[in-house]
């Protein structure tokens, strides 16, 4: 690993602070007309999402950590791992489903998920910004009950459940966002 010091932040930049790998989002060097300089910084834990504010001393050295993304395609899981490819090479991956966590909501066969990688440590899995998926259950709506904002659950393809409206039959496939799970629109 190589270390950088305060001098040599920018935003984005993966430091281990405190054993924990981190992203910058932002960064401000300080210098009072009275004492030393410091940094202020808001450190994002690559794990647990949290973000946290730190203030170090001006030339203070962390170890840096290299990033990558890689492209892959789902293709399928058998309840333990999901398996992924790549697309150039043809080399297939199992991720344990523990791993994937949360992004399996949204994965479809076939689609394109980015995973982020610390060095050979496997980090995060994000699913597409949007997908499309189609509607297996829902209650059905009623005739004429669009005056108002109502929504009802629906269940997708994946199984995951989110508020659709009330025109929303099963069978349509719908747009969702995957950054907070909302309803975009019918496709």
């Amino acid at each position: 690993m190589a270390t950088v010091s305060t001098a040599d932040f920018k935003n984005g930049m993966c430091i281990v602070n405190n054993g924990k790998m981190c992203t910058i989002v932002e960064f401000q060097h300080v210098k009072p007309g009275k004492g030393g300089a410091f940094v202020r910084t808001k450190l994002k834990d690559i794990k647990s999402g949290r973000v946290v504010d730190y203030t170090f001393n001006s030339g203070t050295k962390f170890d840096s950590v290299r990033l990558e993304t890689s492209k892959l395609q789902y293709l399928y899981n058998d309840g333990e791992d999901y398996y992924f490819m790549d697309n150039d090479t043809y080399e297939q991956q199992a991720i344990p489903a523990s791993t994937v966590g949360a992004a399996s909501q949204w994965l479809k066969e076939n689609d394109e998920a980015s995973l982020l990688y610390a060095g050979d440590e496997l980090i995060s899995i994000e699913p597409p910004m949007f997908v499309e998926l189609e509607v297996t259950h829902t209650e059905p709506g009623f005739k004429g009950d669009t005056a108002t904002n109502t929504t009802k659950p629906a269940t997708l393809e994946t199984g995951v459940e989110l508020q659709v409206p009330t025109f929303i039959e099963i069978g349509d496939v719908l747009q969702i966002d995957t950054r907070d799970g909302r309803f975009i629109k019918r496709v």
